[in-house]
């Protein structure tokens, strides 16, 4: 009967585990259904990249204050998670702060630390829920924004709250801990006293050392079970981007942001008319641009999964300043709800796609494609460099050269651009008329 404890934790753990490594997986498979993309070079390069972007939080410090914020509740989360382990091996062996007798006084100084980052976690949430809430940020507002509205404002609301109520179980954990210590209770060795849970201790006082036990035993408990179905509501949610920030980060393009990627089938043709070498091209049914998620290429998809709804793009978006259709961020989540739509079928079809007869264009509109100005405001803004201007690049294309899709002023440009190489209609020869007088 005393191992009946320690089997329904390794159950518990057990079973979130292989739920998560099945959600993981699902991701990963509607990632890989897009188009193959090279970018591995300059790995160095790339991991100074990611050591900044992800680990250093360089570009959420534009915003200071809330970059200073956001970096608490990221490093408390990093570094709580080391007393995670020992909670989870004290849950599989069935001991209790199985590090105590090895780290001696250091153990109640490191404690105390996690104590202190779980306050700023705290302070942190408090501060991000006032900006939403009470000072109503606009960019974060779905009266302002109609892709905020339902889940996502919910749940940046739950996101918040989840971490409130973990940081309190983890002080009610260590406060009533602090009181069986003082009365000698079997397994509670004395570690020292707590920093802020400390403070619970008068009040703890009062209650009996049966209540306690269990007190203390429900907490660590709720603390545990909270962190792994967090982990777990994170892969549905916006919050993904707290695994997926490292590897976007890592294989975002080393180019120049103002670069834009030319379609190889059309530079095989131009170079043709120039009389220029090529490569032989297979011949294949290859389109222009993208029409669905697969038409992307895997770092689009993993952009989409990474975005964290900031809005930072939105906000300096010129075309949504001036009251055009176009939000980035409204591309982004658009782009991630078809691959979640993909990765249902997927998990319904046992790994195959099935066609469903939707693609981007269902959610993503004419108007918003023709918004953008292609300034690359999106890509600087981003703390993470994620790219909706290549997305819509895509969908453009195909919208263009595929559909025919374009207002008549567009497509007489075109038509000047192929038969008089310039966008106005007058005769090559005639070029340089202006500068005979």
């Amino acid at each position: 009967m005393n191992y009946l404890p320690q089997l329904l934790f390794i159950a518990l753990l057990g079973g979130m585990a292989y739920v998560i490594y099945q959600r993981f997986s699902l991701i990963i498979q509607t990632i890989r259904l897009a188009r193959p993309v090279e970018l591995h070079d300059q790995p160095s390069e790339r991991f100074k990249r990611m050591a900044l972007l992800a680990f250093g939080q360089k570009k959420m410090f534009s915003k200071p204050i809330v970059g200073f914020f956001h970096f608490l509740i990221y490093i408390g989360f990093v570094l709580i998670n080391i007393e995670v382990l020992e909670i989870v091996l004290d849950g599989i062996l069935g001991t209790h702060r199985l590090f105590a007798p090895f780290l001696g006084s250091f153990y109640t100084g490191l404690l105390n630390f996690f104590e202190i980052l779980a306050a700023g976690v705290f302070v942190a949430c408090v501060f991000f829920f006032l900006r939403r809430g009470v000072f109503r940020i606009r960019r974060l507002q779905a009266s302002n924004h109609q892709e905020l509205a339902g889940f996502p404002v919910k749940d940046a609301y739950q996101i918040l709250l989840i971490e409130v109520v973990l940081m309190g179980a983890l002080w009610a954990m260590n406060g009533a801990d602090a009181v069986l210590q003082t009365r000698g209770v079997e397994h509670y060795l004395p570690v020292g006293s707590f920093v802020i849970s400390g403070s619970l201790m008068p009040l703890f006082e009062t209650f009996s050392t049966g209540s306690l036990v269990l007190l203390e035993r429900g907490a660590w408990w709720f603390h545990i079970a909270g962190i792994l179905a967090f982990a777990l509501y994170v892969t549905y949610s916006k919050h993904l981007h707290i695994f997926f920030a490292f590897p976007s980060a890592y294989f975002s393009s080393l180019e120049s942001s103002s670069k834009m990627s030319a379609m190889p089938s059309v530079t095989h043709e131009v170079k043709l008319m120039l009389g220029q070498p090529v490569e032989e091209q297979a011949a294949s049914a290859a389109k222009f641009g993208a029409k669905d998620v697969m038409d992307l290429t895997w770092k689009n998809a993993l952009d989409a999964y990474s975005c964290t709804e900031c809005g930072r793009c939105t906000e300096q978006c010129p075309a949504n300043q001036t009251g055009r259709a176009l939000s980035p961020r409204k591309i982004m989540m658009d782009t991630r709800d078809r691959l979640e739509e993909v990765g249902g079928i997927l998990k319904a079809n046992k790994g195959t796609f099935v066609e469903d007869g939707k693609s981007l264009f269902d959610r993503i509109s004419a108007e918003e494609l023709r918004a953008c100005t292609s300034c690359q405001a999106c890509v600087e803004a981003c703390p993470m460099e994620l790219s909706p201007l290549s997305i819509i690049l895509e969908m453009r294309r195909f919208q263009i050269m595929e559909l025919s899709d374009a207002p008549g002023a567009w497509n007489a440009m075109f038509a000047n651009v192929e038969t008089n190489q310039s966008p106005w209609k007058f005769n090559p020869a005639y070029r340089l008329n202006w500068a005979k007088e």
